[in-house]
């Protein structure tokens, strides 16, 4: 076993991993940030997307271990201190279903706003290409981020 430090939603992390495990799994049965899901364990689905050093990434593509010295977010980091305005717009707007979807989109339409203040439509679908939705048919969760431009 290894031992890797993280900051993970702002708070500094030790603790010990073996060379083949999945930084999801230790997000969530290790760490207890049970926002990223595991949809599908290949990358294809985006439940599992948090932002690593700022970037949006799939976590279940990735080694705990690559995480060493690395700082994560994850939704439960991103929304501290209340609910940020596109959530508050996916709330408003009842983007969601199951929720299921909910982390890994958002985390993915933050980083879309964080560099692109007024997409187009076109702009949001290519920024939400990596994430499945099996309940809503985009329209609303699409409408809502449209609807959060600055």
């Amino acid at each position: 076993m290894s031992k890797i430090q993280i900051k993970l939603n702002g708070e500094l992390r030790s603790l010990y991993v073996h060379p083949n495990d999945i930084l999801l799994d230790v997000l969530r049965d290790k760490l207890g940030a049970k926002s990223p899901k595991c949809g599908c364990d290949r990358g294809d689905c985006g439940a599992c997307t948090i932002f690593l050093n700022g970037k949006s990434v799939k976590s279940c593509n990735i080694l705990a271990i690559e995480a060493d010295e690395q700082e994560i977010v994850t939704i439960e980091g991103l929304s501290e201190n209340g609910l940020t305005e596109l959530q508050k717009k996916f709330v408003d707007m009842n983007s969601f279903q199951c929720g299921f979807c909910a982390p890994g989109i958002t985390i993915a339409a933050t980083e879309l706003l964080n560099h692109n203040l007024n997409p187009s439509l076109e702009d949001v679908k290519e920024a939400l290409s990596g994430n499945l939705c099996r309940c809503t048919g985009y329209t609303p969760i699409l409408d809502a981020i449209m609807n959060c431009k600055k």
